[in-house]
């Protein structure tokens, strides 16, 4: 039944970055850290996940002399992401 389900974002952590990531224009990783509380080793396999799918977009700069690690939806993981909630909605009969 569950079977139609994206098996990128039918995993808890990655779910909830790109539900995070379709509000916001970008997030840096330690809010998508403290909003997923993950461990920092997990969110980082996760988002690697993410952008081998090309759903989201990592961009990595310094400020204040420290990396910092952004990440963007991109339109392939809108477009997943919209998609997961309409076959969610389908299982839970909450389409009309």
């Amino acid at each position: 039944m569950y079977d139609n389900l994206d098996s990128v974002l039918n995993q808890q952590v990655r779910l909830a970055v790109v539900s995070i990531l379709i509000k916001v224009k970008k997030a840096d990783f330690n809010y998508l850290k403290e909003q997923t509380q993950t461990t920092q080793g997990n969110l980082s396999h996760q988002l690697k996940k993410l952008k081998e799918s090309e759903y989201i977009r990592i961009d990595k700069t310094f400020e204040n002399n420290y990396p910092k690690t952004f990440c963007s939806l991109t339109s392939k993981g809108k477009k997943a992401f919209e998609n997961y909630v309409e076959q969610m909605k389908k299982y839970l009969n909450l389409n009309g």
